[in-house]
C-alpha cells in the first residue's frame, strides 16, 4: 500500500469489457511529509475516490482483488480514502 493524491481523470472511449462502468483516476505518489514523488499513475477506483482526495494505492496482483471478477486486468487500483492528512503526518496535517 502507497499513498497518492488524487490529482486528474481519464476519459477512455475504448476500454476492457471489464472495466466498464469503472472509473480510473490519475494518482501522484507521496513521501511522508505529503511531497510529491516519482511520476504520476493511473488507476482504477475502487471505493469512489475523487480529484484531490489523499488515498492508498496498491500494486501488481492485489490490485485486481477489490472487485468480483478476477480476470479485472489492473495493475494499479486505489483501495482507501484518507479521511485525515493527521492520520499520516503524525498529527501536523489538516482536517479534510
Amino acid at each position: 500500500m502507497q499513498l497518492a493524491r488524487v490529482i486528474g481523470t481519464v476519459v477512455a472511449t475504448i476500454k476492457n469489457e471489464s472495466l466498464e462502468g469503472r472509473k480510473l483516476l490519475i494518482v501522484q505518489s507521496l513521501n511522508a511529509d505529503l511531497e510529491p514523488q516519482g511520476k504520476p499513475l493511473v488507476a482504477l477506483d475502487a471505493i469512489g475516490a475523487g480529484t484531490g482526495e489523499l488515498v492508498f494505492w496498491c500494486r501488481g496482483k492485489e490490485a485486481s482483488f477489490p472487485f468480483k471478477r478476477e480476470d479485472t486486468p489492473t495493475d494499479c487500483t486505489i483501495i482507501a480514502i484518507v479521511d485525515s492528512e493527521a492520520h499520516v503526518t503524525k498529527g501536523k496535517g489538516r482536517r479534510r
